[in-house]
């Protein structure tokens, strides 16, 4: 067995054989990774070719780093116009504003002015409160206008200083179009991680069942826990790196749309379903919903589970029914 760490979060065992292709690289800012079973070791590669591909086209659309990007455009017409963008975004848009509804704001693809102003690196500190009051009030997916007419499609942000991002839903997004691409190639098992985003299908070249492992919050190179899976997905969100101390209290990088602070209380939370889109979402909503909160929007959603830390380390989850 040759162990793998596939991004904070979580690991991922496999065993490594003559048609298992295997890659690591950067996309999307994140540590990306791909693994392709196939009888015909050429074939496994193309696969993997093709879903770099695709992930490095969603990132020219999606990011917020691209002057040139889709993104870029509607952020730089916040307020003044409405821009012209392709309908695999357009669609995603819709999407995060239904886990907005979903989640009564908990989850928001305007965060971005109240990201901004804070530096999660260990340091210390909140922005000054009137600086986080100006920005809370540029953050609110309802003030996101769609309009589609006549097969094109249109977004709108209302205010001026609005801006989009798509850092809480874009990875899972580009590993669930990633694995749709590679699924074509006749794979007989396959994994694509980003960063904390896993989505895996099939099985490895032994034929067992994909092991995957749920970080420990204090350690990120130790498992807290392991989950066998053929045909999951598995989004892990934790403050392993990224937080700040305030008060002496520790806040993670997840901060609250609806008032403009930071977390705290979580340590991790992993959300196992189908589409690493979603979990990618819902993963970021507990942190800001709360355990109990969260457990009970989950516990609602079919196919959906949870298993999540707080800061005493006590484990919270789902019946797991799913993975039975």
């Amino acid at each position: 067995m040759v162990r793998y760490l596939i991004g904070i979060g979580i690991l991922l065992s496999l065993s490594v054989q003559a048609h298992t292709a295997h890659r690591v690289l950067k996309l999307m800012g994140s540590r990306f990774e791909f693994v392709a079973v196939h009888d015909e070791l050429q074939q496994a590669e193309r696969s993997i070719d093709a879903a770099i591909e695709e992930v490095q086209r969603l990132e020219r659309m999606i990011s917020s780093w691209d002057p040139n990007s889709f993104t870029a455009r509607v952020n730089a017409m916040a307020g003044k116009k409405r821009v012209g963008i392709p309908e695999e975004m357009y669609r995603l848009i819709e999407r995060s504003i239904k886990v907005s509804d979903l989640t009564e704001g908990a989850f928001d693809i305007t965060i971005g002015p109240l990201l901004e102003i804070y530096t999660f690196n260990g340091g210390s500190g909140f922005p000054p409160e009137k600086l986080i009051d100006m920005r809370k009030g540029l953050v609110d997916y309802r003030k996101i206008e769609l309009r589609e007419e006549d097969g094109h499609f249109f977004v709108l942000l209302k205010e001026p200083g609005m801006r989009i991002g798509f850092g809480a839903i874009g990875k899972g997004w580009a590993a669930d179009r990633a694995k749709k691409l590679m699924e074509g190639f006749g794979l007989r098992g396959g994994m694509v991680s980003a960063s904390g985003d896993l989505i895996c299908w099939g099985s490895p070249e032994d034929g067992e069942k994909w092991r995957v492992g749920i970080a420990d919050p204090e350690n990120k190179e130790r498992v807290i826990k392991w989950l066998e899976l053929s045909n999951a997905a598995v989004v892990t969100s934790g403050d392993y790196e990224k937080y700040l101390m305030h008060a002496n209290k520790r806040f993670s990088h997840i901060i609250d749309p609806r008032s403009g602070y930071p977390t705290s209380g979580i340590r991790s939370v992993t959300i196992i379903t189908i589409d690493a889109e979603i979990g990618d979402a819902l993963a970021t909503s507990v942190f800001v919903l709360g355990l109990e909160e969260g457990l009970r929007i989950v516990e609602e959603i079919d196919a959906l589970e949870m298993i999540a830390y707080d800061e005493d380390l006590k484990e919270w989850s789902t019946s797991m029914k799913a993975l039975k």
